[in-house]
């Protein structure tokens, strides 16, 4: 019922991705994939789009989400598939995820305007319907706003956490977001897991927890893996058997990412689907 390569990790205008969802399918389908997932961070407002753009162009579409979570000062984000979005636990926390972020925006927002012209309704202005707010909408508005070139310097100036805006946001740990997602029926797999600089894995230890309690596998595939990294998180995969995925983590012009420059085998994606007891893929 599908054929891939696919690409699982995409983000719309319902995040912070540039695009509706279905032009991200029409992105998608235009490197010659054939199966990909929306993963809008805590938020399943655009699967039906997605769904029916990614069905008229012959595709098959798997829902997602990328669930933000913490382990103790790093930031984890767990891409969760066909999970129940109905799901009751679930549903509550991602809400709260969304509401949090809003809060956040508006301190950081306000800290921002006492030095240079941006205000909230220009926030309000990038960001797209039902979208969960967050600092690359703040981005977008100081772009709009002529205070940066683009996104990319937005946040190594005034978005830098040196520079004196930054206020942490809520996100449940790691092993709630693991519980959740899987009980929810869907399937957790940790993405970009081992990105650059000192400590910014999880400890195997950790991670060994998480494997216990449902992790399914890592998003192994992906342009801020470090080689070292992903050869240490080999070891776990080939020891608990898990689900390797890749993906490019596409926002439309938000990042450079391309779809499809990382995809998922036919093999792990027939895994994910399964696992999953939370819903199914849509086919053409």
């Amino acid at each position: 019922m599908f054929e891939g390569p696919s690409d699982l990790h995409l983000h719309s205008v319902h995040s912070d991705g540039t695009e509706p969802p279905a032009q991200v399918m029409q992105a998608v389908h235009r490197r010659g994939l054939r199966t990909a997932a929306l993963t809008d961070h805590d938020s399943t407002a655009g699967w039906a789009e997605a769904a029916e753009a990614a069905t008229s162009l012959g595709m098959t579409f798997l829902p997602g989400m990328e669930f933000s979570a913490v382990q103790g000062w790093r930031s984890v984000h767990v891409l969760a598939y066909l999970f129940d979005p109905d799901d009751t636990a679930l549903r509550a926390e991602t809400e709260r995820i969304r509401a949090a972020r809003i809060g956040r925006a508006e301190q950081i927002v306000a800290a921002i305007g006492r030095d240079y012209d941006l205000t909230w309704e220009d926030v309000v202005a990038q960001t797209g319907d039902g979208a969960t707010v967050g600092r690359p909408h703040i981005a977008d508005a100081l772009v709009a706003r002529g205070l940066a070139r683009d996104r990319s310097e937005a946040f190594a100036g005034i978005l830098h956490p040196s520079a004196g805006y930054y206020v942490p946001h809520y996100a449940p740990d790691a092993a709630t977001a693991v519980r959740l997602i899987a009980g929810a029926g869907g399937v957790p797999i940790i993405a970009h897991p081992t990105p650059a600089g000192r400590d910014r894995m999880m400890p195997i230890a950790q991670l060994e927890e998480l494997i216990g309690l449902g992790l399914a596998g890592f998003e192994l595939g992906h342009r801020e893996n470090t080689p070292a990294g992903i050869a240490t998180l080999r070891t776990l995969v080939d020891r608990h058997d898990l689900i390797v995925t890749g993906s490019s983590d596409y926002h439309g012009l938000g990042k450079p990412n391309i779809p499809g420059e990382h995809t998922t085998s036919d093999e792990m994606v027939a895994r994910i689907i399964d696992r999953a007891t939370g819903t199914t893929p849509v086919h053409p």
